[in-house]
């Protein structure tokens, strides 16, 4: 009797320190999104940032800098719930205002144009590799979700279901081809 309940008690203690790891693990992940969404953040704030300066600059043909400017306005000023349709349309102002060659060659001659050029090259460089990191640690968090030991012991706790960020990200393929 006594070893069938030091047993019982062995196998409660490897279960529970199981799911103890597997909570952990849950909560560690949902750290890194947050760490990857505020990365994200920062990385959508400072595109938008940097073309509204550019489209304030002068360097831009007016048509141009209003189009660059009003989308790069909206990104900024996004509520949570419109906050990827309005950075969807700031890579369409992008990729409309920087269509072609001779547009970037303009503002890359333009005085100070060849840093301004790169300082958006790079932030629109970085926005799609932010967007990776923070929808993979999502799929990560998802599929540990979906087991059903963190389901029937609710072991996410009051932790909202983590939701991916969908854009359009493609970067002008102008401004990519001289970035490089």
């Amino acid at each position: 009797m006594t070893a069938t309940l030091i047993w019982i008690l062995a196998v409660l203690v490897a279960v529970g320190l199981y799911l103890s790891w597997t909570a952990g693990r849950l909560d560690r992940l949902h750290a890194r999104i947050d760490a990857a969404r505020a990365a994200l953040d920062a990385q959508l704030l400072r595109r938008a940032s940097v073309a509204q300066e550019l489209a304030t600059s002068g360097v831009l043909d007016p048509a141009a800098s209003m189009v660059l400017y009003e989308a790069a306005h909206a990104a900024r000023q996004a509520e949570e719930e419109q906050r990827e349709v309005a950075e969807s349309e700031l890579s369409q102002a992008l990729r409309a205002v920087f269509a072609d060659a001779p547009q970037v060659d303009a503002l890359r001659e333009a005085p100070g144009g060849e840093a301004a050029a790169h300082e958006l090259a790079e932030a629109v460089r970085r926005v799609p590799m932010a967007r990776r990191f923070h929808n993979d640690a999502v799929g990560a968090a998802r599929r540990l979700r979906e087991h059903r030991k963190v389901r029937w012991f609710r072991l996410a706790g009051h932790a909202p279901f983590p939701l991916a960020f969908e854009m359009d990200d493609e970067s002008p393929a102008a401004l990519a081809e001289r970035a490089a």
